[in-house]
């Protein structure tokens, strides 16, 4: 099923390449291609959610395939008039505005088309910023009869803490949950360019673009590079950057109903007051406790080989005090090296009863494994010397894991976290 998603994404994504360059008839073909593909894949896909997500794009993209039909069967030159895509200017107004085509081509490759398979359970630890992001995304979509009145979702929510900490898996997973919105995700490179007045422009139309596809996310990592406090030494350019992200997210005459802003930042101090503000809910992502490290850790040895136990896990857990959820992943990326360099450096083997990496399920007797040199059995000879076929993978122990922790020192310092907490209690909340 996935290769038939992928596939009609890859046929979506060339139609509309073809359709930007008003290569109508081959952009016709490419769409009714796309909505097949789609349809195949609808018939594997046993997720409704998902399954309503692929019908909305199928009728999206039917309903464009309708306008170029018509475009290119209409006889009369006259009267012809060029497709317009849903939500942009018609016909005379769109050529009349060159420049709004330009940028908001510019700023499609910043739209997520395929969902990130991250799924909540997949996040460990950080209830309290999972509860904001359901409230602020996923509830007002399933239960939107909740929603009215006085009580609305959301509009702008900050994550910030020590870096490798989870904030943008954190979106991923908002990316993957939130099955019917479009998901918007922004960097620096996207918004800035070397064109006098474009930036500013550019985040206009990021938030027009977001309006007419509501209900959208907007994700802006490391948000601190576009909107730090502002002082006189400021360029001009980044001075209308901010000024414009303060209008577009909060500004008189801007309906931003069903828009969500999501930043991420590891220097929230840095933020512009004004910025800070328009994010009502700023969540602290600290560093992981210890139950959410020892999640941690077998997510990341997955299904490796190993001959860890429960106990040793919670043993990992309180020894790696400090570590973030990227620290966590080096050492155990570190840590599964371990045997490949047991293989590389041993003198001898010793024949054992093992599965052959051909037949996984089957096991025979002479495979090699490396060992000491007064083992029983020991032969000497090198791992060039023996039959690949024949090599048994050694597996992690605790003692390889320990030997990568004690390498591997954490990457967030007492300072980072001391003024992180300092801002936490003047501005934010604990996640």
């Amino acid at each position: 099923m996935t290769n038939f998603v992928q596939k009609a994404i890859d046929v979506a994504t060339k139609a509309t390449e073809e359709d930007r360059k008003e290569n109508f008839p081959e952009a016709l073909k490419l769409y009714e291609h796309a909505v097949e593909c789609f349809m195949t894949a609808m018939k594997y896909e046993k997720n409704d959610r998902i399954k309503e997500s692929i019908k909305k794009k199928c009728v999206e993209y039917l309903e464009r395939a309708e306008k170029i039909k018509k475009f290119v069967g209409a006889k009369d030159g006259k009267d012809k008039k060029k497709p317009v895509a849903d939500g942009a200017k018609d016909d005379d107004e769109e050529d009349a505005d060159p420049e709004s085509k330009q940028l908001r081509s510019m700023l499609n490759s910043a739209i997520v088309i395929e969902k990130p398979n991250v799924k909540w359970e997949d996040v460990a630890g950080l209830t309290s910023a999972k509860e904001a992001l359901q409230e602020a995304v996923i509830l007002p979509l399933r239960l939107p009869h909740l929603f009215k009145g006085k009580r609305t979702p959301w509009r702008g929510i900050l994550l910030y803490g020590p870096p490798g900490t989870g904030k943008s898996y954190l979106a991923k997973a908002v990316a993957t949950e939130a099955n019917n919105s479009t998901f918007i995700s922004v960097s620096s490179s996207d918004i800035v360019s070397k064109w006098q007045g474009q930036s500013e422009k550019l985040v206009k139309s990021l938030f027009d673009i977001a309006r007419e596809k509501s209900p959208c996310i907007i994700f802006i990592d490391e948000i601190d590079s576009l909107v730090s406090a502002r002082s006189d030494n400021d360029s001009e350019s980044s001075r209308r950057i901010k000024t414009e992200f303060l209008v577009q997210m909060q500004g008189v005459g801007h309906n931003n109903e069903g828009l969500l802003v999501l930043g991420a930042t590891n220097v929230p101090w840095m933020l512009d007051s004004a910025i800070r503000r328009r994010f009502e809910k700023r969540i602290y992502i600290p560093l992981p406790e210890a139950p959410a490290r020892i999640v941690m850790f077998e997510n990341c040895i997955g299904t490796t080989g190993h001959t860890l136990t429960r106990e040793n896990f919670q043993e990992l857990a309180r020894i790696s005090e400090g570590y973030s959820g990227a620290d966590v992943s080096i050492v155990v990326r570190d840590a599964l090296m371990s045997p490949i360099r047991k293989v590389q450096m041993a003198t001898h083997f010793k024949q054992v009863r093992g599965c052959s990496h051909k037949n996984p399920d089957l096991e025979i007797d002479d495979m090699w494994m490396p060992c000491s040199p007064g083992d029983r059995g020991a032969v000497a000879k090198s791992w060039k010397d023996i039959d690949p076929d024949k090599l048994a993978e050694p597996k992690v122990d605790l003692a390889d894991m320990k030997r990568s922790l004690a390498k591997t020192k954490p990457t967030v310092g007492e300072n980072d976290l001391t003024k992180l907490k300092e801002f936490t209690k003047e501005f934010g909340e604990d996640g």
